[in-house]
């Protein structure tokens, strides 16, 4: 009973290491294992239904009722202890350290050393009060959590379990037995973004004012020229001599190579194009819907004064559902979230609070926060 019960807390906070197998020898020696210690286990059973059997010979009808009560009860709450085992881990824990009390008291009764059944019977009563608390107190937790997060974030939740995604059932050892893990971790999160599109502002998602590539038209040839060949990005914004408060326009490169070829000059003007101008109030989905109804792929985030705050492409609105896609011209940004020697972390500034909070398991935002960005 105690090497059962230490060889199961073992597995249990060990975890996936203390069950890397290296060969198949491995594999045959923990399968062997197991059959001698059902046949250990059957043996002593078996000498004890024997002992009790010899000793109920005269009520035999008892006996056989006994027996024939105890499997009907068996059979009927497998299921549902399992369940509950399955629902609440914890549970398993408790369960261990019962046995190792149990275990330690018969081995100190075989030595002659006498534990009032007391002491016993307090410990478990006081861990089962203690377990009922905890799990109580779970409950509330997760329903706390649940309502304090926004009608979209429980939709998401919603739609999420309904596809059988919860979290990961693990079998005995602690590890991910592949039942109801149908999405990978990156599938999920597409999920999850999509469905929380209508509520995550254009002003988390657009490219700040000051990172904009822009022509200036007022310049000469041969700067424009130098900027053209510089910028290693298609799509550029057009300005005046004030910059980015007096936007003319965009241009792609794709029109100005067109235009060398067919005339051997650049005209920026007959290039222009006319981006499309959202509200700093727009969410991503609104964004992506303008972009469907009109042809430019180019848009201006301003705010109600008409001032450029950022610009968004349809690029960027696809990196929040699928995550970035890396230019081959663009460096190798660093994490958004650094851990440094100290315990203490580095966050981007510019990284969106939904995008943080799951990472450290921090909760939604409300649905009237006036904040985006950290």
């Amino acid at each position: 009973l105690l090497y059962k019960a230490t060889t199961e807390l073992h597995e249990r906070l060990e975890g996936e290491n203390h069950f890397q197998v290296a060969d198949t020898h491995k594999k045959h020696a923990a399968f062997w294992s197991v059959v001698a210690q059902i046949v250990v286990l059957d043996a002593v059973f078996s000498i004890d239904s024997v002992i009790t059997a010899v000793a109920m010979v005269e009520h035999i009808i008892v006996a056989m009722a006994a027996v024939a009560v105890a499997m009907t009860v068996m059979i009927t709450a497998s299921k549902v202890l399992t369940n509950f085992v399955d629902k609440h881990p914890t549970v398993v824990m408790l369960c261990l350290g019962f046995l190792l009390m149990i275990g330690f008291s018969l081995i100190a009764e075989a030595f002659h050393f006498h534990i009032p059944k007391g002491y016993l019977y307090a410990a478990i009563g006081f861990s089962i009060l203690i377990e009922v608390f905890n799990q109580v107190s779970q409950k509330n937790t997760k329903k706390n959590d649940y309502a304090g997060s926004s009608w979209r974030q429980r939709t998401a939740e919603n739609v999420l379990g309904m596809m059988g995604i919860r979290e990961t059932l693990l079998n005995k050892n602690g590890r991910d037995n592949g039942e109801g893990e149908h999405f990978e971790d990156n599938e999920k999160s597409m999920i999850r973004s999509v469905l929380t599109l209508a509520e995550r502002p254009i002003f988390g998602v657009m490219i700040p004012r000051s990172d904009i590539e822009r022509l200036d038209i007022s310049q000469s040839k041969d700067e424009q020229k130098a900027k053209l060949i510089e910028c290693p990005y298609s799509r550029l914004l057009v300005v005046g001599k004030a910059g980015v408060d007096e936007p003319l326009g965009y241009i792609n490169k794709k029109d100005l190579l067109a235009q060398i070829l067919e005339t051997g000059e650049t005209h920026i003007q007959a290039a222009l194009k006319q981006p499309l101008m959202l509200p700093e109030s727009a969410t991503a989905l609104q964004a992506i819907e303008l972009f469907r109804k009109h042809s430019a792929d180019y848009a201006l985030v301003v705010d109600e004064f008409g001032a450029v705050l950022g610009m968004v492409t349809m690029k960027d609105l696809l990196e929040t559902i699928a995550g970035e896609f890396p230019e081959e011209f663009e460096r190798e940004e660093e994490p958004s979230v650094q851990e440094n020697t100290d315990d203490s972390l580095t966050v981007d500034g510019a990284l969106e609070y939904v995008e943080l909070a799951p990472q450290l398991n921090l909760p939604p935002p409300a649905e009237d926060a006036d904040f985006h960005t950290v």
